[in-house]
């Protein structure tokens, strides 16, 4: 424990003055944002071959959205197993910075709204949502899954599980800052096992169905875990910029020590690695086994320009960040650490830049049977790829904006939050 104690913040303390740059946020970050999305449907304008010719098409657009949407969507979802996983196991380090974690946790409420385009784009995007029968029997064994009713009916399940929890444990956490009701940090306790399960199952689904049917042919079993390892990668590094920033701004200059960011280090280092052995794990299985309906994944982003965009994965997502973070010296200065979650961040969004885009050209230029198998398209950034990104991040950001002010940003009346000012690495 800490020889230098800090008292516990009270709630006029942790909350965000009236003049905070924090208020005027919310509403900018939005009306960009949406303006950012609009500008990515105009520029993802692109050409669909079909037996009459070639037919206006939004298909880029919706590739680019949802490589933006699984990116913003790792982070809330990164956030709320934080959250579930401190009530989980009790722990206490993480108390001062679990408020911001639970923010950036309620972002999945604006997030289920701008899933809607994904929902409206099925047939623009998913090249089984227009198969016939008999035409593919690969996909008429997946038919009963892969069926636009039911994609869309899983989709809504899935959200309303994690805005469901989101929502309960945000509710149950503030309103402990008032009454201090220490009952309600047991509610939340008994609750969260409850929550590992569903978020497993629904994690899972998510992003089965909004990134690995989109080469419907291919399958892995441990795609689900691949995604949450990127999920909980990222939030360590976004909760140690967003610490960062609140300090800036003048509030827990003192609460969050060093100790703390150290730790949100390791918890995305920890990450870091186990993305890493699940990516090299199914790469080697896939490998070994050697079967074309497996090897198709590696094969069309080893081509087309794709494999210089796996090389440069690979670096980011593991050796730079590897070799750089491993010091515990790089995770307890402000100035390392954050370069360290920049680059994770930045690694992030090009995991789900590589597992999405390699699928346009099958939607633009459709092939039958097995040759579609065999079509990749070539590496292209358009600028509705930059646009999606701004503009789901703007009203992402603004979002967490809003929640950061709402409230005080750190749970100033729990139970463990002593225990939290006083902790130190050993």
């Amino acid at each position: 424990m800490s020889t230098h104690a800090i008292a516990n913040p009270t709630l006029a303390e942790a909350t965000l003055a009236p003049t905070s740059m924090w208020r005027k946020i919310p509403l900018g970050a939005v009306v960009v944002g949406l303006a950012f999305i609009a500008l990515a449907f105009v520029f993802g304008d692109s050409k669909m071959e079909s037996p009459e010719g070639p037919v206006a098409s939004h298909t880029q657009f919706f590739y680019s959205y949802i490589t933006s949407f699984m990116f913003w969507l790792s982070i809330a979802l990164g956030s709320l197993f934080f959250v579930l996983i401190h009530h989980g196991t009790r722990a206490g380090w993480s108390t001062i910075v679990r408020r911001i974690a639970e923010n950036w946790m309620m972002t999945l409420v604006v997030l289920a709204v701008l899933v809607v385009p994904v929902m409206l784009g099925i047939r623009d995007t998913y090249e089984w949502s227009h198969r016939l029968d008999g035409q593919d029997m690969m996909l008429d064994r997946k038919a009963p899954y892969l069926d636009v009713t039911f994609f869309i009916i899983r989709g809504i399940v899935c959200f309303a599980c994690w805005v469901g929890f989101a929502v309960a444990m945000y509710r149950w956490s503030t309103r402990q800052d008032v009454t201090g009701d220490i009952q309600l940090t047991h509610k939340m306790r008994r609750w969260a096992p409850l929550g590992f399960i569903l978020f497993a199952i629904t994690l899972t689904i998510g992003s089965i169905d909004w990134m690995m049917t989109l080469q419907p042919h291919w399958y892995s079993t441990i795609f689900g875990v691949y995604y949450f390892a990127g999920c909980l990668m990222v939030s360590g590094a976004v909760f140690a910029l967003s610490s960062m920033a609140l300090q800036k701004s003048g509030k827990l200059e003192k609460e969050i020590s060093i100790e703390h960011l150290h730790d949100l280090g390791k918890w995305s280092f920890a990450f870091l690695v186990f993305w890493s052995y699940i990516a090299v794990a199914q790469l080697l299985l896939i490998w070994y086994a050697n079967i074309p309906e497996e090897t198709v994944f590696y094969h069309n982003r080893v081509e087309g320009g794709w494999d210089k965009v796996s090389v440069v994965l690979a670096l980011f997502h593991f050796v730079i960040p590897f070799w750089f973070m491993m010091s515990r010296h790089i995770k307890r200065r402000k100035v390392t650490l954050a370069i360290s979650a920049i680059i994770l961040i930045a690694a992030q969004y090009i995991d789900m830049f590589w597992l999405v885009q390699p699928n346009l050209a099958p939607m633009l230029a459709p092939a039958e049977g097995a040759e579609a198998v065999h079509h990749a398209s070539h590496f292209a950034v358009h600028l509705s790829d930059l646009f999606a990104f701004l503009g789901i991040g703007g009203v992402v950001v603004g979002a967490y904006a809003w929640f950061t002010t709402r409230s005080a940003v750190a749970a100033v009346r729990d139970p463990r939050m002593a225990e939290s000012l006083g902790f130190e690495n050993q």
